[in-house]
């Protein structure tokens, strides 16, 4: 089974061999360690959901009252917020949003002509708990065409906002797909810049599904 999920994984271009070896390392220390810098900023973009849902959980998967579930491969992206002086920041409100499985937003201004997917969710949010700790549980968005020589790769955008720190929107990619040594916006930032922004999943222990860790530092005001 474990093999099954390797070879999905390098047949949808999401991690390279060279990403699932050194994954497990990079979860760890992700996970236990906490460098005082900040995490680099991003654009917000053009696709921002502009009307309330009316489900907003941390599950983007599975609409509320529905039995369908979204298309496409499920991931968990989870973290710990940390202040500048690497403390654990409770309530602080995050939210995601990203496009579907064919690289569809369900924004009103997307030109994309793929189809939606009315099962997938698109926007969520959580409160961070005592520890600093959120979790998601979405599907690995498609790459989408944004210039006539651009490719934008899988992403997915976060807003982390708190009374009494600065607000801070940046994007998450995913480790080893081709397309993010290309992408415009990503390759605008220094490599370790970069590297901060890029998470690696994996399969980890009590997960069902591969999980990734993307830690954010945000500044007090």
């Amino acid at each position: 089974m474990k093999n099954n999920f390797r070879r999905q994984l390098l047949k949808n271009g999401i991690l390279s061999t060279t990403a699932l070896l050194v994954a497990p390392r990079v979860l760890q220390a992700q996970s236990q360690t906490c460098a005082k810098s900040k995490t680099p900023a991003q654009a917000e973009g053009p696709f921002y959901p502009v009307v309330d849902q009316l489900d907003t959980d941390a599950d983007l998967i599975n609409l509320k009252g529905s039995q369908k579930f979204a298309k496409g491969q499920v991931v968990m992206i989870q973290g710990v917020v940390t202040d500048q002086n690497c403390q654990p920041v409770k309530s602080v409100l995050v939210e995601i949003w990203q496009a579907c499985h064919t690289g569809k937003y369900d924004h009103p201004s997307d030109p994309n002509p793929a189809a939606i997917d009315p099962d997938f969710q698109y926007w969520g949010k959580a409160l961070t708990n005592d520890k600093g700790e959120y979790r998601f549980r979405t599907i690995v968005p498609g790459a989408y065409q944004a210039d006539r020589d651009w490719v934008r790769p899988p992403h997915v955008h976060f807003k982390i906002s708190k009374l009494g720190y600065m607000e801070l929107i940046t994007q998450m990619y995913f480790a080893g797909h081709t397309l993010n040594s290309r992408d415009k916006i990503l390759q605008r930032l220094p490599k370790t810049e970069q590297e901060k922004l890029i998470v690696y999943f994996n399969n980890r222990q009590g997960s069902q599904h591969p999980t990734g860790q993307f830690n954010i530092q945000i500044e007090k005001i």
